[in-house]
C-alpha cells in the first residue's frame, strides 16, 4: 500500500503541472489533427474503397504516443536542473514509484489526447470506431507509451542536457514513425522497405490498433501486435527502472 500511495503522490504532482497549463495537451494533439485533414485524402487515394480516416485515426493516436512519450525525458532534464529529483531522492519513496508515477501521468495525458483526436475524427469525418475496440486500442497504445516514456526518462537521466537528448531522440523517433506505416501503408513501398518495417515492433502495434479500432478482435494482427507491444514495453520499463534506481542510489 505504501508503494501505491507513493506512486499516487508522484502521479498527482506530475499531473498538476498539466492541469495548470493544459495548453500543452492541446498543442500535442494539434499536429495529428492536421495530419488527419491533410493525409486522409492521400490514404483514400492509395486505398480506394476503404475508409481512409478509420485507417489513419488509430495510427495518429500512436503518433501522439510515440512523440509524446519519447520526448518525456525533457521533463526529467528540467527537473534535474531545478533540483526536484534531488529533493525526491532524499525522501523514503521507492525508486520505482518515482518512475511509475511519471509514466502513469504520461499515459493519462495520452488517453486525453486520444479522445480529443477521435472526437474530432468522429464529428468532422464521420469515423465510427467500435466502442470496445477504441478502449482496447487506446489501452494498447498506452502500454507502448509507458515503455517509451520509461526509456526516455532513463535517457534524460543519462544525458542531463536537452541538446544531447534531442540529438538522440530525433535520430530515433522519425525512422520509427516512418517505418511504422502511420502516415502511409508500407504495402506501397518496395519489398526491402517492407522487410525493414516488419522488424519495427511499432508497425505491428499500428496494425493491431487498426484492427481493434474497427472491431476485428480475431485478427492475427491483434495477437502479434499486442504480444510485441507488451514485450517491448516490459523490456523498456525494466531498463528505465534500473537506470532510474541507479541514478538515485
Amino acid at each position: 500500500m505504501t508503494s501505491l500511495r507513493e506512486t499516487g503522490l508522484i502521479f498527482w504532482s506530475q499531473l498538476r503541472g498539466n492541469l495548470r497549463n493544459p495548453a500543452w495537451v492541446l498543442i500535442g494533439v494539434f499536429q495529428p489533427i492536421l495530419y488527419l485533414v491533410l493525409f486522409g485524402p492521400l490514404v483514400k487515394g492509395i486505398s480506394p474503397g476503404e475508409d481512409s480516416w478509420t485507417i489513419l485515426t488509430p495510427a495518429l493516436v500512436i503518433q501522439i504516443g510515440l512523440f509524446g512519450s519519447m520526448f518525456a525525458g525533457f521533463g526529467i532534464v528540467a527537473e534535474l536542473r531545478s533540483g526536484t529529483v534531488e529533493r525526491q531522492r532524499v525522501t523514503p519513496a521507492s525508486r520505482a514509484a518515482l518512475l511509475v508515477g511519471r509514466v502513469l501521468k504520461d499515459m493519462v495525458v495520452l488517453a486525453a489526447q486520444a479522445l480529443i483526436l477521435v472526437g474530432v475524427a468522429t464529428l468532422a469525418f464521420g469515423v465510427r470506431p467500435d466502442p470496445v475496440g477504441l478502449v482496447l486500442s487506446v489501452l494498447l497504445i498506452s502500454v507502448m507509451a509507458a515503455g517509451l516514456a520509461s526509456a526516455s526518462y532513463a535517457l534524460g537521466m543519462w544525458a542531463r542536457s536537452e541538446t544531447t537528448l534531442a540529438s538522440v531522440l530525433n535520430s530515433i523517433s522519425v525512422p520509427l514513425m516512418l517505418l511504422s506505416g502511420i502516415l502511409l501503408p508500407m504495402s506501397v513501398g518496395p519489398a526491402w522497405l517492407q522487410n525493414i518495417a516488419a522488424v519495427n515492433p511499432f508497425s505491428h502495434t499500428v496494425d493491431a490498433a487498426r484492427a481493434l479500432f474497427r472491431g476485428d478482435f480475431g485478427a492475427s494482427e491483434v495477437y502479434l501486435g499486442t504480444a510485441l507491444t507488451v514485450g517491448v514495453a516490459l523490456v523498456l520499463m525494466v531498463i528505465g527502472a534500473r537506470s532510474f534506481a541507479r541514478e538515485n542510489a
